[in-house]
């Protein structure tokens, strides 16, 4: 592998979930000489040789992650974030579409939109939130299964997540 390939792979790695454009910020840290074309072309290479995956969390450009980073992503419409819930999740879905289609679904493709705990708190109590521009989202969560009331989010995983907007 060659070294520009290698640091683009690493940056994923470091990342956890990151656009072409972060994996390209990070890599420029330490090779400023490489291009984001470099990346996009290391990132699809990469994909090919199925390294890491892909996922698209909204609108703009996918998120790459390592191969063996495996779980559906919920995100808020709200706030942006990015919440990592187990595959097995949408297991009985995936179960019936098979049986229905034979179609088999790679759930750690999905992105899954909604409302995450703390937006509905929010809404119920001060009404629909206003858009007041490009999400942000409130750093590493993990899905911990149904909750009863709306508390905070749980941070306990290692990786940040960000959606942008394309230009």
């Amino acid at each position: 592998m060659t070294p520009q390939r290698q640091l683009v792979l690493d940056a994923v790695r470091e990342l956890g979930h990151a656009t072409p454009d972060q994996v390209c910020e990070a890599v420029q840290q330490v090779a400023p000489a490489v291009n984001i074309t470099t990346v996009y072309r290391t990132l699809d290479l990469l994909e090919q040789l199925s390294v890491v995956r892909h996922t698209h969390l909204g609108h703009g450009a996918p998120a790459y992650s390592v191969q063996e980073h495996e779980h559906v992503h919920l995100v808020c419409h709200g706030c942006g974030v990015v919440v990592e819930a187990p595959v097995s999740l949408l297991g009985d879905l995936a179960a019936r579409v098979r049986t229905g289609s034979g179609f088999r679904l790679d759930a750690t493709h999905v992105a899954l939109s909604g409302t995450c705990t703390r937006c509905a708190g929010a809404q119920q109590s001060t009404g629909p939130r206003q858009s007041t521009g490009p999400r942000q989202s409130a750093g590493p969560h993990q899905y911990t299964g149904p909750r009863q009331s709306a508390g905070p989010h749980q941070d306990t995983g290692p990786h940040q997540h960000e959606e942008h907007p394309t230009a």
